[in-house]
């Protein structure tokens, strides 16, 4: 594996691959490596000739008061576990690289599906995230590009930018990894204590009782979100911050759930801001669910949800 700290080596490996007659994976990251990285990187590596994962803390996602200066950074773990994957070139730019001369006077703003959910928190997240993705990809250039659909409203806000501005990019949406028991893999899992890790499985808890609500007949929205107020409630530990039903795509609230919802939640644990979610289509054959996939004594197992 090759690591490299430039725009432009970048590019010209990217370049040199194609002109090969490779396709070009790229896993864009900010590091702290899980399985569900593992999980990205190794989906590219069987698609693509040529691997790319970018480490990069990007400050400009990071609101006031947030983590940006102490986010989860394991740097040797990173590059051993991207190694073993079979990651050909690790790209480690530096801030200054990346924005030279300081902040840029060019943000990427997508309407619509930047407002709302986890935008109420952080109204400038999503701003700094498609920003800095439109510059990786005119960097790594017509590629594959896979992310985890735990970031359900980043993965959405992703598709939608590189659609909407014709970039040579098709966006992969890979399974949410979850551990044994429910919890949905993060960098900032690493935040909690003993006891906030015990108390988190009650987020996955509340969208398993939601799956089973829904299979039972349960259609109308308003129900769904207040029974995961009450579940989550029992855990004093874990502080609700939103729970949503969206339209799968366009991510438009929905009164009733019809069709493909996606039924979204963000919690606060202690310092950690922890996301979830379950996409659901309801149509005249039944309920399918995609609850993400989760790490066994196996490996990754198919849908955890009975």
């Amino acid at each position: 594996m090759k690591t490299v700290e430039t725009i432009a080596e970048l590019r010209a490996i990217c370049g040199e691959a194609r002109a090969s007659g490779r396709t070009v994976g790229f896993v864009p990251t900010m590091g702290s490596f899980h399985a569900g990285h593992r999980s990205l990187m190794s989906t590219a590596r069987a698609e693509t000739g040529l691997v790319v994962v970018s480490l990069f803390v990007n400050p400009t996602q990071f609101g006031p008061n947030e983590d940006l200066g102490a986010y989860p950074m394991d740097l040797d773990g990173d590059i051993g576990l991207a190694a073993s994957v079979g990651v050909d070139v690790l790209f480690r730019p530096s801030v200054e690289e990346m924005y030279p001369g300081g902040a840029m006077g060019t943000t990427v703003h997508v309407s619509g599906l930047s407002d709302g959910m986890c935008a109420a928190a952080r109204p400038t997240h999503f701003d700094g995230v498609s920003t800095i993705v439109t510059k990786l990809f005119s960097i790594v250039g017509p590629c594959r590009s896979y992310f985890g659909r735990k970031d359900y409203q980043q993965l959405a806000i992703v598709r939608r930018m590189a659609s909407d501005l014709d970039l040579p990019v098709t966006v992969v949406g890979c399974p949410l990894v979850r551990e044994a028991d429910g919890l949905a893999l993060s960098s900032r899992n690493a935040y909690l204590t003993p006891a906030e890790r015990a108390a988190v499985p009650v987020l996955h808890a509340a969208l398993t009782n939601t799956a089973v609500s829904i299979r039972a007949g349960e259609r109308r929205a308003a129900a769904v979100t207040e029974a995961i107020w009450a579940r989550v409630a029992s855990e004093p530990l874990v502080a609700l911050e939103y729970v949503e039903v969206r339209d799968a795509e366009s991510l438009e609230s929905r009164d009733e759930v019809a069709g493909a919802i996606v039924v979204a939640l963000a919690a606060r644990v202690g310092r950690a801001r922890l996301i979830d979610n379950m996409v659901f289509t309801v149509d005249d054959t039944g309920v399918s669910v995609d609850a993400g996939v989760g790490i066994g004594a196996d490996g990754l197992a198919p849908d955890i949800v009975p």
